[in-house]
C-alpha cells in the first residue's frame, strides 16, 4: 500500500510544481521511485500486503503470490531506472517535464495495483487507468504527430479494454465470484471460449501482438524514447504477458491439444516473423526497435501457448528478459539521439570510439535479443524451443508445432541480422562530420543502461541460480527440466574460445591494417553521402517479388487494424451522409419504405 500512497502524493507534487522547478520535480520523482523500488523488493520478499488502518477491508481486494510479487518488484525497478535516466534526457526534449514525472509515477502505481489486484473490477479499473496514462505520456510533447499517435493508442488499447469488460462479465456469470484466484473455467463451451478470447484481446493489445501492434511503431516516432523504454518495452509487456499467464495457468483450463492452444502458438509465430521482417527494412532506429518489441512478444505467446510447464516458464522468463534488454536498447538509442540529435541510421556512424560505454551496452543488448549465448535472451528462447519440442513428441498437430518452431528459430537469425545492421550503421563504419566531436553521455544516463546490460549477462550466465530459481519457477509452481544447456559451462567454453582466438591473432604476427578515411570506387573518391551504410544491407528484401506486395500493403495500412476500422466506420458514415442529403423527396421515399416495412411486419 505504500507504493500507492507514495506514488500518488509524489506525482501530485510534481504535477503542481512550476515548470522552472523541473530539477526539483525530477528529484522528487527519483526519491519516490527509489522508495517504490524498496517497497517492491520488500513485497517480493515478505509476500505480504500492508493494509491502511482506516480501511482494513481493502486487503480483501488484493492477493499476493509469487507471480504478481515478482512482476510488481520489476515494475518498480524499471520505474526507478527510467526516472534516473530521464533526469538529464527529458528536460531537453519536452516542455512539460514535471507532468511527465507525474504521469510516470502514476503509471508505475496503477501497474503495480493491477498485477496485485485479486478483485477483477479493481483489476480492470487499474488496467484502464493505465491505458489513459499511456495516452498522456505519448502525447506529452504536444505536437500533432504525438497527438495522433496517442489517439491511435487509446483507441486500440482502450477498445480492447472494453472487450475485456465483456469477458469479465461472462467470467462473473460463470463462476459467481469477482475474485480472480477463485475462477477456474474450463474453456469448452461458447461462454468459456468467448471469455477467454475477450481477455486474450486485452492482453495482446497491451503487449503489442499482431494484429493489435500498430500503435507501437507509430508511438515510437512521436513519444520521448524513455516512454518507449518503460511502456511498450517493459511495463506493457509485463502487464500483458502477466494477464495471459494468469489466464492459461489459473483463470482458465487450457488443454495442450485444444484449438485455443494452437491459436496462441499461431498468433505467436505470426507475430514473430511478421514484425521481424518489418524491422529489417527500417532506416529509423526508433521504428526498428519498436518492431522488434512486437516481434519478441511473439516468443512469449508461443511459449505460453505451448501449455507445457517448460514452455510457460520460457515465455515468462522471456517476458522478463525482453523488458531488460529492450529497455536497454531504447535507452542506448536515446543516448545516441541525445548527442547527435538524429534518429536516422544512415546519418550516423563511427560512434563506437566516441561513446564506448553506450556502444558496449548496445552490443550486449543486441546479442541478447538475438538469442546469442551466453546472454539471457538465448536461455529463454532455448526453453521455449524445448517446450515446443516436448509437444512434438506428444501432440497430434505436429505440422503446426514444427512450423511454429521453424518460424521462431528462423526469426532469431533475422533478428541477429537486423541488429548487425543497427550496430554497423550507428556505431561502426565511416563517421559523419556532423557528429565527429560527440562524447559519452553523462553518468546519470549511462549508469541505468550499464545496469540493464549487466543484468543481460547475469540472467544469462547464472539463469538457473538467479531468475529461474527465485522468480520464474516459483511463479508457475513447478521446476521443469530446462534441457541440456548449461549456461555456466557454456560461458566458460565461449570465453576460452575467445581468449584462444586472441592469442592466435597476436602470435600470427598480423600487422594492423592501414586506415583510410576515404573510400574509392573505380579510382574515384566516393562522396560521403554515398558511403557504405548499414541501412542498405537488406534494402533489396523489399524488391523480392514474393515480399514486395506484402510490404506495399503494410505501408498502406492493410494490416493495421486501426486503419481498417477507421475506413469501415468512415465508409458507413459516408453511406448515411449520402442517404441524408437534405433533399425532401429523398426523405419522403425513406419514410414510405419504413412504413412499408412496419406494415409487412405487423401483417406477419
Amino acid at each position: 500500500m505504500e507504493i500507492l500512497i507514495l506514488s500518488l502524493v509524489a506525482g501530485f507534487v510534481c504535477f503542481i510544481m512550476p515548470r522552472k522547478n523541473h530539477f526539483f520535480a525530477g528529484l522528487v520523482a527519483l526519491l519516490s521511485s527509489a522508495a517504490n523500488l524498496y517497497f517492491g523488493i520488500k513485497l517480493f520478499i515478505s509476500k505480504e500486503f500492508s493494509c491502511p488502518k482506516l480501511f482494513p477491508s481493502i486487503c480483501g481486494l488484493f492477493s499476493i503470490n509469487d507471480l504478481n510479487a515478482f512482476t510488481a518488484a520489476f515494475i518498480t525497478f524499471f520505474g526507478f531506472i527510467i526516472v534516473l535516466y530521464s533526469i538529464r534526457y527529458i528536460n531537453t526534449k519536452i516542455k512539460r517535464p514535471n507532468e511527465y514525472y507525474a504521469y510516470l509515477l502514476w503509471t508505475v502505481c496503477v501497474s503495480c495495483l493491477a498485477v496485485l489486484a485479486n478483485n477483477i473490477i479493481l483489476f480492470l479499473l487499474m488496467w484502464g487507468t493505465g491505458a489513459f496514462l499511456l495516452y498522456l505520456l505519448i502525447a506529452i510533447k504536444g505536437s500533432e504527430e504525438s497527438s495522433a499517435a496517442a489517439k491511435k493508442t487509446l483507441i486500440i488499447v482502450g477498445g480492447s479494454d472494453a472487450v475485456m469488460f465483456f469477458g469479465a462479465a461472462i467470467l462473473w456469470k460463470l463462476t459467481g465470484t469477482l475474485n480472480m484466484d477463485a475462477m477456474h473455467v474450463a474453456v469448452t463451451g461458447t461462454a468459456g471460449v468467448t471469455a477467454f478470447l475477450c481477455l486474450l484481446i486485452g492482453a495482446m493489445a497491451k503487449a503489442g501482438a499482431i494484429p493489435f501492434h500498430t500503435w507501437i511503431p507509430d508511438s515510437s516516432k512521436a513519444a520521448p524514447i524513455p516512454v518507449m523504454a518503460i511502456l511498450p518495452a517493459s511495463l506493457d509487456k509485463l502487464l500483458g504477458i502477466y494477464l495471459l499467464t494468469r489466464c492459461v495457468t489459473n483463470i482458465f483450463v487450457i488443454q495442450q491439444d485444444s484449438f485455443l492452444s494452437m491459436l496462441l502458438m499461431i498468433i505467436g509465430a505470426v507475430t514473430i516473423i511478421g514484425a521481424v521482417m518489418m524491422a529489417l527494412i527500417q532506416h529509423d532506429f526508433r521504428k526498428l526497435l519498436s518492431y522488434h518489441a512486437v516481434s519478441q512478444v511473439g516468443y512469449m505467446i508461443l511459449g505460453i501457448g505451448s501449455a507445457t510447464m517448460l514452455g510457460i516458464a520460457g515465455g515468462l522468463f522471456h517476458m522478463l528478459n525482453h523488458a531488460i534488454y529492450k529497455s536497454c536498447l531504447f535507452l542506448t538509442g536515446a543516448s545516441v539521439e541525445y548527442r547527435t540529435h538524429e534518429t536516422e541510421l544512415d546519418k550516423m556512424g563511427g560512434l563506437a570510439k566516441l561513446m564506448p560505454i553506450t556502444f558496449i551496452c548496445s552490443v550486449i543488448a543486441s546479442l541478447s535479443i538475438s538469442g546469442v549465448p551466453p546472454f539471457n535472451g538465448f536461455f529463454s528462447k532455448w526453453m521455449i524451443y524445448q517446450g515446443l519440442i516436448q509437444r512434438l513428441g506428444e501432440s497430434g498437430c505436429r505440422f503446426t508445432l514444427f512450423s511454429c518452431l521453424i518460424a521462431a528459430m528462423f526469426s532469431s537469425a533475422l533478428t541477429l541480422a537486423s541488429f548487425m545492421k543497427f550496430l554497423h550503421a550507428m556505431f561502426l563504419g565511416q563517421p559523419s562530420p556532423a557528429i565527429a566531436k560527440r562524447q559519452e553521455v553523462p553518468f546519470s544516463m549511462w549508469l541505468p543502461v550499464a545496469l540493464l546490460s549487466l543484468l543481460c549477462v547475469l540472467f544469462g550466465v547464472f539463469a538457473n541460480q538467479l531468475p529461474l530459481k527465485y522468480f520464474i519457477y516459483p511463479a508457475i509452481g513447478a521446476v521443469p527440466d530446462s534441457g541440456s544447456y548449461a549456461p555456466v559451462i557454456s560461458t566458460i567454453l565461449i570465453a576460452a574460445g575467445i581468449i584462444v582466438g586472441i592469442i592466435i591473432y597476436y602470435l600470427s604476427g598480423i600487422k594492423k591494417a592501414a586506415r583510410q578515411d576515404t573510400y574509392f570506387i573505380g579510382g574515384e573518391v566516393l562522396p560521403l553521402e554515398n558511403k557504405v551504410s548499414g541501412v542498405d544491407f537488406y534494402a533489396n528484401i523489399k524488391e523480392l517479388q514474393l515480399l514486395k506486395n506484402i510490404y506495399n500493403k503494410a505501408e498502406r495500412g492493410f494490416f493495421d487494424i486501426y486503419e481498417q476500422g477507421r475506413s469501415f466506420i468512415f465508409g458507413i458514415a459516408k453511406f448515411f451522409q449520402y442517404l441524408h442529403n437534405g433533399v425532401l423527396p429523398t426523405y419522403l421515399v425513406w419514410t414510405l419504405l419504413g412504413m412499408m416495412v412496419l406494415f409487412f411486419s405487423f401483417m406477419r
